[in-house]
């Protein structure tokens, strides 16, 4: 039989009146533990609360695709609890050492709470921590699950970039052996001034052309034209040179000159340092696209996460509306259409940038999943008074009314198992209150509208 001094070691149960404890005690049955053996696994029927007196136990469990390990200590308070809507047990506890534990059946817990109201009162604190760290650990699970999916979206979207650059570095290594040995070939005819200035002429004209490039169809007939020329002077291995002089829109009528001044040789190696010098240009401005677009990615990165700025500042919408689309753009270009709609004047918000961009990630790409990744997403801002009002639309199938009116409600989700935790308009909101605004939804088939209003900055200072 458990004495009341074990039972008042506890912590919930400190302090309260011996004949109390004495009720607590009679109601319960004892459990002995051996280490390994189970208390009660997950998915029972949630129908008991547990108190631990003695030894180590462990509750473990799957949880949103997540594994939970939760040591439990002597004094521990487990299982379901007053005025918990629990129906079953969500972790399994087992005792990893010998251990002892006081049964108290969830029948009893409307005459525990006229019995003990002062113990009713500690156990209901001791579910709303509980609720707390649940919270917390969704929250924290939810951020790492946006986390890795912008990240991995980022990856590629540097990737290709970065890979384009690589491989044009490697054809530029080519290219500079190619126009090394035809200025070795040209160094070593003799070629009057005239001769000269004429490759030069057209090597300058070529390399700086800035004419779009042609069609496919043009670019076909074009490279024939092109490769017909070189054969009817003798060239007949030259069709790689003919397609990139092609692709540079050079006009066969151009290269006349070189046949018509220069031996068939010498104007060969013309021809060759000519099209090298073009291929070199074209892999320059491939190099410069890319790393280009690494930079932008880089800048948006920094301004999406606010990097080496103050937390709390004055927030241009816009800005911070088109680095989240910058981020999100490898969900967005495979069959999103963007239509902007946005207030010349700049809209200011004093703002915790890098939380705000989050209210946009996720009503974004909550808009591209509901459009499964096809259809017409518009992003409207506008000054309403002192207030900012940013409207995100998407044309995808609507909300059903009896799901909108739980969207906002922690963990409520409409996504399968291990595809979203219910949290993600839950932050929303809470970052939308937190910045004195507020949120609201419209919702039909065809049309769905998430309406945030913030205060400006003026009206905040």
């Amino acid at each position: 039989m458990v004495e009341n001094s074990a039972l008042l070691k506890v912590p919930a149960f400190v302090d309260l009146p011996e004949d109390q404890i004495t009720w607590f005690i009679s109601h319960t049955n004892e459990m002995n533990l051996k280490a390994g053996e189970t208390a009660f696994r997950q998915d029972d029927p949630a129908d008991a609360m547990y108190v631990i007196l003695e030894g180590q136990l462990q509750a473990r469990g799957e949880i949103g695709g997540e594994t939970v390990v939760i040591p439990m200590q002597p004094g521990s308070v487990t299982g379901v609890l007053p005025f918990s809507r629990m129906k079953q047990f969500t972790v399994g506890v087992k005792a990893l050492t010998d251990a002892k534990a006081l049964r108290f059946a969830s029948a009893q817990f409307p005459e525990l709470v006229q019995k003990m109201p002062e113990l009713a009162q500690r156990l209901v604190g001791l579910m709303s921590d509980r609720i707390r760290e649940t919270t917390r650990r969704e929250q924290q699970r939810d951020r790492l699950a946006s986390l890795g999916k912008l990240s991995a979206g980022l990856a590629h979207e540097l990737n290709n970039p970065a890979s384009a650059a690589k491989r044009a570095t490697s054809q530029l290594r080519d290219v500079l052996t190619k126009i090394r040995d035809a200025s070795h070939e040209l160094g070593s005819r003799d070629l009057t001034a005239a001769q000269r200035a004429e490759i030069e002429k057209l090597e300058t004209a070529f390399v700086q052309s800035d004419d779009p490039p042609p069609d496919p169809l043009a670019l076909s007939d074009l490279e024939e034209q092109i490769d017909s020329l070189l054969r009817s002077h003798g060239q007949n291995d030259l069709w790689q040179m003919a397609a990139d002089l092609a692709r540079k829109n050079v006009k066969p009528e151009a290269l006349e000159s070189l046949f018509a001044n220069l031996e068939p040789e010498t104007a060969r190696a013309a021809l060759v340092r000519i099209a090298a010098s073009v291929e070199i240009a074209t892999l320059l401005n491939e190099i410069e696209s890319g790393t280009s677009r690494i930079s932008d990615l880089v800048r948006a990165i920094k301004e999406y996460t606010y990097m080496d700025q103050t937390p709390l500042q004055n927030v241009d919408i816009v800005k911070s509306l088109e680095t989240t689309l910058t981020i999100l753009n490898h969900k967005l270009k495979h069959g999103v259409t963007v239509e902007r709609d946005y207030q010349k004047i700049p809209l200011l918000v004093n703002s915790f940038g890098s939380e705000l961009n989050q209210v946009w990630t996720n009503l974004i790409d909550n808009a591209i999943d509901a459009m499964n990744g096809e259809g017409k997403l518009k992003i409207r801002t506008y000054r309403d008074d002192e207030w900012v009002v940013v409207e995100i639309i998407d044309n995808g199938p609507g909300i059903p009314a009896d799901v909108g009116a739980h969207i906002f409600e922690p963990f409520f989700t409409t996504k399968g198992v291990g595809q979203g935790t219910g949290l993600g308009l839950d932050t929303v909101q809470r970052i939308v209150k937190k910045h004195r605004g507020n949120i609201q939804v419209n919702s039909a088939p065809g049309k769905t509208c998430f309406e945030v209003w913030l205060p400006l900055a003026e009206a905040s200072a």
